[in-house]
């Protein structure tokens, strides 16, 4: 099987991660500090209380891809205030992985990450995780022009901004719907999530990203 899943991937030309909970385990509590900072914005701006800024923050999460696609719909706030603020972060909680660095690093061809925060964040990730310097590119929300992931327009301008060659890609993420557009568009799309998803655009799942590299390096 490890065999055949290494042929499989052997004429991969370019490896797309997503981000958060992808390049690092979901259990790392960077995300929730995210969510707390989220709240606190919109408590602030849009002078709610917790409990509805919360509720809030879900459904526009839900419904519009990411919590800031709500907020800018609904109510036009300024994007680049919001990210500065909601990003800065205890990076510390993120364990470092030189297993994990050696497996990227074993991948041929180009590397990129395309995540719906930004590519300052990013960064600050990545640094933490100790895999920084090995990636060709980083894409944010802002070079979608704040379109978040599901969204087809944010996939079409990140990935043409990239110019890769879509039949020749492989893309990572821990949300299924994040991976139906990319399927459409050619990729090979593979979920890193502990729950198992049976879509039809999924084409390969795994519970751990470090587990998948393994057998396809």
């Amino acid at each position: 099987m490890t065999h055949n899943l290494r042929d499989v991937f052997n004429d991969t030309q370019t490896w797309v991660f997503d981000l958060d909970h992808t390049l690092y385990p979901p259990d790392v509590p960077l995300f929730a500090q995210m969510e707390v900072r989220i709240v606190d914005y919109m408590c602030r701006v849009l002078h709610l209380d917790r409990d509805t800024a919360n509720a809030l923050r879900a459904d526009y999460w839900r419904d519009h891809g990411t919590t800031l696609a709500g907020l800018m719909a609904e109510h036009q706030i300024d994007p680049d205030p919001f990210l500065w603020d909601v990003h800065q972060l205890d990076f510390s909680v993120v364990p470092q992985s030189p297993n994990l660095r050696d497996l990227i690093t074993r991948l041929d061809n180009r590397k990129i990450i395309y995540t719906n925060g930004t590519a300052p964040y990013a960064e600050d990730v990545i640094t933490a995780r100790g895999i920084v310097g090995l990636f060709d590119a980083i894409y944010g929300v802002e070079h979608a022009h704040y379109h978040p992931k599901p969204n087809r327009a944010a996939f079409e301008t990140v990935f043409s901004l990239d110019g890769f060659d879509r039949t020749k890609a492989v893309m990572f993420e821990d949300d299924p719907r994040n991976l139906e557009v990319p399927k459409e568009m050619g990729l090979t799309t593979v979920l890193i999530s502990p729950t198992p998803n049976h879509s039809a655009f999924i084409d390969y799942q795994a519970a751990d990203l470090e587990e998948f590299l393994s057998q396809i390096t």
